[in-house]
């Protein structure tokens, strides 16, 4: 069973150790890279939820999941403000094609519908315009490109539905 589970001082050094194939490398930031961001998000009066991927006890990924933006982040796009993003997903070479990214993006869609920081519009997400794997992924769960970029990435964006647990 595929299931989510906080970065935490036991998981962070096998999470550092997962890593994409070399002609994915430019679509997705190290898990290095956004353990630190997570970490000055959080200083910043910020909001990170990183995540390692686990089926069963196997470690297959890395997810993170931010709201709203902090204090140093300068030129937001302005789906940032008030709602939440899923910042990264990376499901390590070993694991990918075995379908662990969609069971990801459910279950950190299930979690952001929680609403843990708090009522939001939109879930919205950005990604390398080449990177097709992803966009077919994200439109099928109703992700949808809004012609916005955030620097040289796509934003699209899911509207949480009303009615939805608040």
């Amino acid at each position: 069973m595929v299931r989510l589970e906080k970065i935490n001082g036991k998981n962070v050094w096998d999470a550092l150790k997962l890593s994409v194939r070399g002609d994915q490398r430019n679509f997705v930031a190290s898990n290095e890279v956004s353990i630190i961001e997570a970490y000055t998000s959080i200083t910043a009066n910020g909001y990170a939820f990183p995540f390692c991927i686990y089926d069963d006890k196997q470690l297959v990924g890395f997810l993170m999941i931010g709201y709203d933006k902090d204090d140093y982040w300068d030129d937001a796009p302005a789906v940032a403000t008030g709602n939440y993003n899923l910042w990264r997903l990376m499901i390590d070479t070993a694991y990918q094609g075995k379908r662990y990214g969609r069971e990801a993006v459910k279950l950190a869609l299930d979690f952001i519908r929680t609403f843990p920081c708090g009522n939001a519009e939109y879930c919205w997400l950005s990604y390398e315009p080449e990177n097709h794997v992803a966009s077919k992924l994200y439109s099928s769960f109703g992700f949808e490109e809004t012609g916005d970029m955030d620097g040289e990435e796509l934003i699209a964006v899911l509207k949480l539905e009303k009615g939805e647990k608040r």
